[in-house]
């Protein structure tokens, strides 16, 4: 089965349509959507619309749990904050509710585990080896082989049997028997990867392969949108540049 693997969308209509659109192109018979609908951009009810129209399967973001009213964003910065405030008088209470019900973590395809930071706390942030290897000692103690997660915006692929960061110039991984692995697809609505194109991957659980997959999408409308609605301009301005 081909399956897309999805994270932080961010309110981000333009990038998010764009992804559903080559995935469909891709041939992807699931999508798992690991958190963080909302916040940064202007459009979180069309956003929520789309993943419950297309009934993907998504786990709760720490963006999706400060806009619910579940946690207190004060360690947020405050273009973040910002928005968050602005999100949570603007999102429709049947939104707050479905992402209050959202789970911590999903499972599919017997050994694949889907998080938002990492398979302990949505908040972590699992960015380099040492992060990686601390949480190969949790899946250690599960069936689980390979964990997706998201957080960072930046596409990561990390396995027990070595340092293999991700490297922009190799797309496609083969996963191996036995092995334990963390993969991050990227962000769609923020990529902070100097690439501003929207990030998502593609799962082979046949052939047992990760694809890295990028899609342009319509940068200046998000942009526009943002300062229309009078949230932070340097969040529109950092699209552009991915970071």
């Amino acid at each position: 089965m081909l399956i897309g693997v999805i994270t932080d969308l961010h309110a981000n209509l333009e990038a998010t349509k764009a992804v559903l659109q080559a995935l469909k192109n891709d041939g992807a018979e699931r999508v798992v959507c690991l958190g963080d609908l909302t916040g940064y951009n202007a459009s979180p009810n069309e956003v929520l619309d789309l993943i419950r129209e297309y009934q993907i399967p998504t786990v709760m973001g720490n963006h999706d749990a400060a806009v619910c009213g579940m946690e207190d964003p004060w360690f947020f910065r405050s273009a973040a904050k910002k928005v968050i405030q602005w999100q949570y008088e603007q999102l429709r209470e049947e939104h707050k509710r479905w992402l209050t019900n959202a789970p911590e973590q999903v499972r599919f395809n017997c050994s694949c585990l889907g998080v938002h930071g990492s398979p302990i706390n949505r908040d972590d942030y699992i960015v380099d080896w040492l992060d990686a290897m601390r949480q190969m000692e949790h899946l250690d103690a599960t069936e689980m082989r390979i964990c997706f997660f998201g957080h960072t915006h930046r596409p990561a692929f990390f396995s027990d049997k070595g340092a293999q960061q991700h490297d922009s110039g190799n797309s496609v991984y083969q996963l191996q028997a036995g092995n334990r692995y963390l993969i991050n697809p990227g962000a769609v609505g923020q990529p902070r990867d100097r690439d501003p194109r929207a990030a998502y991957g593609l799962f082979d659980s046949e052939k047992m392969t990760f694809e890295f997959k990028r899609v342009p999408y319509d940068i200046e409308t998000t942009m526009r949108k943002i300062m229309e609605a009078g949230l932070p301009v340097e969040l529109a301005q950092r699209l552009k540049k991915g970071k």
